[in-house]
């Protein structure tokens, strides 16, 4: 799945991603493109919301195995996720052992559209289905592909 992002930040949606993938019972890792890009996930995930955060961890935290959500900029998976968002960049070594690899991306960030091409290209001759999803005007999700 690919998320192309026009209207919103990835601090506004990644989380509500997150959301419904906890409510279907699955667990995530979000692969980002660096450490620092983790580390500021980690705190994004902790404050999106006054009255609800989403638990997760990273390595550093001591429970990967354990977390619902592990942050990582590696291609490691230490609880057994079911969902790999990749974000900021974060190369996907494989496309297999996931239900679902979703990555979102920045459509004002002319590499990151680059990369996203590189990415679907990839995905396709691997033999995966592919969905694309763009946001409108008012920021809601179209299918585009």
């Amino acid at each position: 799945m690919f998320y192309h992002l026009e209207r919103q930040g990835l601090e506004q949606v990644l989380p509500k991603l997150l959301e419904k993938t906890l409510e279907r019972g699955w667990t995530a890792v979000v692969q980002a493109g660096s450490k620092e890009r983790v580390d500021a996930l980690n705190d994004a995930l902790w404050t999106y919301r006054e009255d609800s955060f989403l638990p997760h961890g990273r390595s550093q935290d001591g429970f990967a195995a354990h977390e619902p959500i592990y942050l990582t900029e590696d291609d490691d998976t230490p609880n057994g996720a079911q969902i790999r968002f990749m974000v900021d960049g974060a190369h996907a070594a494989a496309f297999e052992g996931f239900d679902r690899i979703v990555f979102v991306f920045d459509g004002a960030d002319g590499d990151a559209v680059a990369r996203a091409r590189e990415d679907w290209k990839r995905a396709k001759e691997a033999g995966c289905v592919l969905t694309y999803w763009q946001q409108d005007g008012a920021g809601r999700w179209i299918k585009k592909a």
